[in-house]
């Protein structure tokens, strides 16, 4: 990828995380990005090629995410200092969740939820020592991955936050635990 290619990326990247689609306007890039609207187009054709970029290098990033949280032995605080490192891929998918009529932007959701979920569902289940079969342990996660996606924005999404969502995930969790036993 050439550097200019990566910023168009990068800045397309982080204005469709805190804006959605709809912030994506070519003259508006241009402008942030500092480069002329010509060169957009020389990179990228039009604005629906650049999507694509953008959903490719979405899932790029929900590997490295995923691949940190493998390492992470704990929620609070090492799965928490990650979450905010990848704030915005965390705001990234959360536009793909709320444009997912779209079947680009479910495909892509699908994708990252997989590559993100698999990781976080293991280190979830061993930091709360669970005593819940895989599916239990996978309707819950679905649950919770709703509910996160539905309070997160850019102004919350800090470590104070996530220690109090993941503490109150913990106690429901566990009550969820006591009415299946």
């Amino acid at each position: 990828m050439t550097d200019n290619k990566d910023i168009w990326i990068k800045t397309g990247y982080e204005i469709f995380a805190l804006s959605g689609e709809n912030g994506l306007k070519i003259e508006v890039l241009a402008k942030k990005v500092g480069i002329s609207k010509s060169s957009f187009y020389h990179h990228f054709a039009d604005l629906e090629i650049f999507v694509e970029y953008l959903l490719k290098f979405h899932l790029q990033q929900s590997e490295v995410m995923a691949g940190k949280e493998k390492n992470a032995k704990n929620i609070d605080p090492e799965l928490i200092n990650i979450l905010v490192e990848h704030k915005l891929d965390l705001l990234f998918n959360r536009q793909l969740r709320i444009n997912q009529q779209q079947q680009h932007y479910k495909k892509t959701l699908d994708k990252s939820n997989q590559i993100i979920g698999n990781e976080f569902v293991k280190l979830w289940a061993k930091d709360l020592n669970l005593n819940l079969s895989q599916g239990q342990l996978e309707s819950l996660f679905e649950l919770a991955l709703e509910n996160f996606y539905l309070q997160i924005n850019a102004e919350n999404l800090n470590p104070a936050w996530l220690s109090a969502y993941f503490n109150n995930l913990k106690r429901i969790a566990r009550n969820f635990e006591l009415i299946v036993r």
